[in-house]
């Protein structure tokens, strides 16, 4: 891969969810991507796994990137942004916090909000 091709595919928003490892992972994305719908989860959650396939979708479909950050092995980045419950779904927008939703969500409504900031 060339640096243009590199400097190409980091332009593109990921169709897949991305798994964040801690907080400078995050911030690389929430830099490189326009809007960021951030998925603070838990393998042993049910309300996690169900939105699991929603979270899915609205990365294939949508201009937002889509990050899961497991709250367990990722405790401190939890903690920073005040995850008290999962599942918690933060929203980036140009490089900041502009939404936060704790417990399962529809997938019509979490579009909605997602098009807000990408249109």
């Amino acid at each position: 891969m060339t640096a243009d091709t590199a400097a190409d595919a980091s332009a593109v928003t990921p169709t897949e969810p991305v798994h964040v490892d801690g907080g400078d992972e995050l911030d690389e994305l929430v830099a490189e991507s326009g809007v960021v719908l951030a998925d603070f989860y838990a393998d042993w959650c049910g309300p996690c796994r169900m939105l699991e396939p929603v979270v899915e979708t609205l990365a294939e479909e949508t201009d937002a990137a889509v990050a899961k950050i497991d709250v367990d092995a990722n405790q401190p980045l939890a903690g920073t942004y005040g995850v008290r419950g999962v599942p918690t779904l933060v929203l980036f927008a140009d490089g900041e916090q502009v939404e936060e939703m704790v417990g399962v969500q529809g997938e019509d409504q979490l579009r909605s909000v997602i098009e807000r900031y990408t249109e």
